[in-house]
Order: structure tokens, then sequence, then C-alpha cells
């Protein structure tokens, strides 16, 4: 039974100034031809969770012959739900996804919804208001079988679509207004295109936060004009506390054209932590957890400053 998952003890130790949260093994696997084999999976993120990372996307639930990258979805979980601490997170673009996910015990449900007409159709098929609408079943099914699951919903596409063009703030607003009121906990941003600027992130942020208050989620930055640090560092100043990154920058979207490489997670890291931001991440331990990334996807590119030129001389962390 569901009521039998229910986690213990997710947090059992100082929440840290941010919240790094690592997509990598739903975001970027998904971005790659590849299938990491499931041991691999397991491997990797064990040593994102012994370098401190307490909330990673491990998989997304829908069809295998969609996305076989994900057809593990649940053995994945079911590994992730050992680790102590971490909270697990899984993607799901409907009622079917959503019920597949809360069977395997996930912890946290993010939900895609789109800012752009255009991309909702190409990516999952419907409106945007429809969308809204398998949210309300979504948020029904966990309210009553697991209600200890938190719901994000996602705003994808929120700074800009490759296949719409603009898409105007106004409507941004309302659909995160729309998620919170169909029952989210709370409605990130996401830069699915790589769009963004951080004025306009830190405009669009605000206006959010104006609308929903404390309800407002995580930034999903894309770095794919190399604007990824710039815009989560505007994103927090605009007083967002969680990020999604990606280790090694794997990632972009399937259903959005030009859309590549989300944030990587080992310069967001360094970035905060050089601040004196704590992310309770262990740098050396993330940038170490490349080696079963690498493992897992043989030749496929591995992104990162940091990582490549390595840490400064002296470099001390708190």
């Amino acid at each position: 039974m569901l009521t039998e998952l229910r986690p213990q003890n997710l947090r059992c130790f100082e929440d840290p100034a941010v919240l790094i949260s690592e997509v990598g093994p739903r975001d970027g696997l998904q971005s790659v031809r590849a299938a990491m084999p499931t041991a691999d999976k397991y491997r990797w993120i064990d040593a994102l969770h012994a370098a401190g990372v307490r909330e990673i996307e491990v998989a997304s639930f829908v069809p295998a012959k969609l996305l076989p990258q994900m057809a593990d979805a649940a053995d994945v979980v079911a590994h992730a739900l050992t680790l102590p601490g971490l909270t697990v997170m899984a993607l799901v673009p409907n009622l079917r996804g959503a019920q597949a996910a809360l069977a395997a015990g996930v912890h946290k449900l993010t939900i895609p919804i789109s800012a752009s007409a255009a991309h909702s159709l190409a990516n999952v098929r419907k409106t945007r208001e429809e969308m809204v609408a398998e949210l309300r079943s979504i948020v029904a099914l966990r309210d009553e079988t697991a209600p200890w699951v938190k719901i994000e919903a996602g705003i994808s596409t929120a700074f800009g679509c490759t296949l719409q063009g603009e898409v105007k703030e106004d409507e941004v607003v309302w659909l995160a207004t729309q998620v919170i009121e169909a029952g989210a906990d709370e409605s990130g941003l996401s830069d699915t295109t790589g769009m963004a600027n951080p004025a306009q992130v830190r405009r669009l942020f605000n206006k959010v936060r104006a609308a929903i208050g404390d309800r407002t989620g995580a930034a999903h930055m894309h770095n794919t004009r190399g604007l990824g640090l710039a815009n989560c560092l505007a994103a927090y100043d605009a007083g967002v506390r969680t990020f999604d990154a990606s280790l090694a920058g794997l990632g972009g979207c399937p259903y959005a054209p030009g859309a590549s490489g989300n944030v990587v997670t080992e310069d967001l890291v360094f970035m905060f932590e050089a601040m004196g931001v704590d992310t309770g991440i262990d740098l050396e331990r993330l940038i170490a957890a490349r080696a079963p990334l690498a493992a897992g996807l043989p030749g496929e590119p591995l992104y990162g400053m940091t990582a490549q030129a390595g840490l400064p001389k002296g470099w001390k962390q708190a």
C-alpha cells in the first residue's frame, strides 16, 4: 500500500542557505541518445548523495517507447529511496505517470506546464488549460493516496520559446497563479530554451512572487547562450532559494529545437560557495561524481568550467 511508503525523517540535517536540486539523472539522461545502464545510474546517484546532494530528480514516468532512457524509472526510484536524507523526485507529464510515480514511492512530483502554447502541444500534446486540468487530477490523486508528497508545477518556456518566440510575462504570471489554485504546492520558472537574461529573470520572478508569494519555486536555467549562472544569480537576488542543475551540464529538451545544456551543478555550487552561500554540498566529492557518470555514458561530452580548471589554490570550503 502507498501508506507504507511514507518517508520518515527526510531531512535530519541543518538546511543549507540554498537547495541545489540535481536533475541530471532525469533531464540529462533523457536528452542523450544512449541509455545509461541501471547499475550505472545507481552508482551515479550514490556518488551525488555522497557529495551531499539532498534532492535528486531521478527519473520521469513516461512510456518506455517514447523515452527508453527512463524505462527503469521504478527501479531507480526504489534504489534512491534507500539513501538517507534524500528527497527523491520524479517528473510526470500526466495522471498515468503520477499513478506510477506515487506507487513507486517518490517524495516529490514535478509537472511541466508550458507557458508557450506551441511548446505545450509539442511537449505533452495538450493545451495549457488542459494541463492545468490534468494537474487538478494529479493533486486529487495525491491528496487521496499520498498526501505527504509535494507537487511542483514547473512553468516551462517561461522566458521564451524556440517554436513560438516571445512568451508574454503576464501569461507566465497567469499560469503560475492557475497551477497554485489547482493545488500545486509551488511553481517554479524554467528557461527551457536558454533565452533568458538576468534582468528578465529578476523581473519575472518578482512578478510571480507578487502573485503567489512563498509558493514561488525553483529556478531551472539553461546555459544555451552562456547566461546560466548569471540568470541563477539574478534569481537568487529575487529571493529564489532552490536551483535545478545538472552534473556536467547534461540536458536539454527533446521537444524544443535548439535547447541545450542545463546549468552545470559543479559551477553553480562553486559560485555560491565562493560567495559564502552554503549549499551543503562537498565540491570535491561533487566533481568526483563525474566519474560514474562518464563510466555510464562513455563518449558523451561532459561540460563544466570548474571541473576543467580545478579548484583555486588554497580553496577551503566552509
